[in-house]
């Protein structure tokens, strides 16, 4: 599955963080509610900087948190 998302944090050595953030209609008051959700991803040559829009695939487990491959810039 890809993901869309922008980098959130480029601190880290050969990994990113990255916030992607979806609508969710309140079913009782019928207002939007934005949901943002963080992924870790492998960045291998520390290409990506913050606030880059990246492309995402899931990829057998690097680390503990780390699951994700940044696959290309936007």
């Amino acid at each position: 599955m890809i993901k869309n998302g922008i980098v959130f944090s480029d601190k880290m050595n050969k990994t990113r963080v990255i916030i992607i953030r979806k609508i969710k209609k309140n079913k009782k008051y019928k207002k939007n509610i934005w949901i943002y959700k963080k992924y870790f991803a492998h960045d291998e040559n520390n290409l990506y900087k913050k606030g880059d829009n990246v492309s995402i695939i899931r990829i057998r487990p690097l680390s503990k948190k780390k699951k994700w491959l940044i696959i290309k810039k936007k």
